[in-house]
């Protein structure tokens, strides 16, 4: 049974930099670089704004939790999709799917980039699946703390590149 986590962070750059910043390659590649496990397939800006990126990330076993790495075979393989839209009123609305080859597992996360006085503000809601008999539960858990921690470390680090890169 998945399980769903809500995570709220904040930003001091606006929602329209935000979204600018997610459409430009130099941002991805500054992203990404020093994680040699994950690449960039593919950077999509439509007519209307919309981003559309693809991810791929490669996990040895050497990488994996312990029990992650006892019940699968051989390395994992992570596939992002994430993407970003206009939804009107100033606000961004944004889906993010993960899942891993061989069916052990996804994620989703739906957000939401909105205004908030000074500030914007990104609200997620995540579910996390994991199919890995015995386990999978407390891995559904643990994915769900990481990402309390790491889509707030995310939206950090844009606010950052964005006050660097304009």
């Amino acid at each position: 049974m998945p399980r769903s986590f809500e995570i709220v962070c904040e930003s001091a750059a606006s929602v329209e930099s935000i979204h600018a910043t997610f459409g430009r390659a130099d941002y991805w590649a500054d992203r990404l670089a020093g994680d040699a496990a994950s690449t960039l397939d593919s950077l999509t800006v439509d007519v209307d704004g919309t981003v559309d990126v693809h991810i791929t990330q490669y996990l040895g076993r050497q990488m994996l939790p312990g029990l992650i790495a006892k019940a699968i075979p051989g390395d994992l393989k992570l596939q992002y999709r994430e993407t970003w839209r206009s939804a009107g009123d100033g606000r961004v609305r944004g889906a993010v799917d993960v899942s891993a080859a061989g069916g052990f597992g996804s994620s989703r996360a739906e957000n939401w980039l909105a205004a908030a006085g000074h500030v914007s503000q990104l609200r997620s809601s995540v579910s996390v699946e994991v199919k890995i008999p015995l386990v999978g539960g407390q891995l559904e858990k643990s994915i769900g703390a990481g990402l309390t921690k790491s889509i707030p470390a995310t939206l950090s680090y844009t606010t950052t590149w964005i006050a660097e890169h304009g």
